[in-house]
């Protein structure tokens, strides 16, 4: 069986790219700009392939040949007027850097990538009127793709507990097999948040005292007065205490990382109050055990790099049904058609 080298754009901790890897995938290129977010992904992947600039400043046909394309790249409003005058009127929009890349795998090696998976935030759909995602889709079609689109919960996809919408773009250069590609089912949440968050109050006097609240706190008596359950997730939101009744952590956010205000809030068994640390935050996200954290970062970065995140078990999922769709057309030479009654190759509806 064929292995697929993959490019891992805004690659992050190397969430998208350890699904891949997980899938059966090779990572051969990643790039990342921010340099403690490098850091983590060089501690765990080496430094062999990531290269470490700003987008918009890659050399983009010096980038090796790659069968898959994948991202999560950051969402930003698109001029429908200056997208129909050419791409160099959007240089600003780092969504054309994936483009770019497309476009200069195509010049130097005479195809571009079989497959593309793209993720972002669930209103990617809807935002600036739907403007956003009729513009990304006709870009990657006028590049020859078809795509299918679908939002996905960690807690449904991903057997991880937290409460994460996100849309996934998915792509092939072959429709067939876009049309034959499937998202993964939904499956039970079987991994609860408690197999997660250690509520053991003897980390109080250990490396977890940092993470604990005390009256120091200047809504710590709000807290205690409206914090209970052993087993959920809180949330101080600037002037009330929100709780996760569904027993799954809510969204991690990369504003996490700035005060710390938006980190989930639990309640240990001897009813103490702490943060979740930047560990269970991994956790949350699908990260393995063993992933390692840097010595010496600070934790306002590792929430950071937590919520920036993926969930990995999600993208593992998604990559194996890309992988299986890549194999199928290889073993069985493009005899997996679908035709609609007319005998015409049946697209994908809008």
């Amino acid at each position: 069986m064929k292995i697929y080298r993959v490019g891992s754009l805004f690659a992050g901790i190397g969430g998208t790219c350890l699904g891949f890897l997980q899938a059966g995938a090779k990572i051969v290129w990643a790039n990342e700009i921010d340099k403690n977010a490098s850091i983590t992904y060089k501690e765990n992947f080496g430094d062999s392939y990531l290269q470490e600039e700003d987008i918009n400043e890659v050399k983009k046909t010096d980038i090796p040949k790659l069968d898959i394309l994948i991202g999560g790249f950051p969402c930003q409003a698109f001029s429908i007027a200056g997208y129909r005058k050419g791409f160099e009127d959007e240089r600003g929009n780092v969504f054309y850097q994936i483009i770019n890349v497309i476009d200069a795998q195509k010049e130097v090696y005479g195809e571009s990538p079989q497959a593309i998976m793209l993720e972002n935030v669930k209103n990617l759909r809807s935002h600036d009127k739907g403007n956003t995602f009729k513009v990304i889709k006709e870009a990657l079609e006028s590049r020859g793709y078809t795509i299918k689109a679908e939002v996905l919960n960690s807690m449904d996809y991903g057997n991880v507990p937290q409460n994460r919408e996100r849309i996934y773009i998915v792509g092939f250069l072959d429709p067939v097999q876009t049309m034959n590609y499937k998202f993964p089912s939904p499956i039970p949440l079987t991994n609860l948040l408690n197999k997660i968050v250690n509520r053991g109050s003897r980390l109080k006097e250990e490396i977890y005292k940092e993470f604990y609240y005390t009256d120091k706190v200047s809504f710590f008596d709000k807290l205690k007065e409206e914090m209970t359950s052993h087993e959920t997730t809180y949330q101080w939101r600037r002037v009330y205490v929100r709780e996760n009744k569904s027993n799954v952590c809510p969204t991690l956010t990369a504003n996490m990382g700035t005060g710390g205000h938006n980190v989930p809030l639990i309640l240990d068994w001897e009813n103490n109050i702490r943060k979740l640390t930047p560990r269970e935050c991994l956790l949350l996200q699908g990260f393995p055990k063993d992933y390692k954290i840097p010595e010496n970062m600070a934790n306002s970065h590792l929430y950071k790099q937590a919520g920036n995140s993926v969930s990995v078990p999600v993208i593992k999922r998604i990559a194996e049904n890309i992988l299986a769709i890549l194999n199928d057309r290889e073993l069985f030479n493009n005899e997996l058609y679908i035709e609609d009654q007319a005998g015409q190759l049946a697209f994908l509806p809008d």
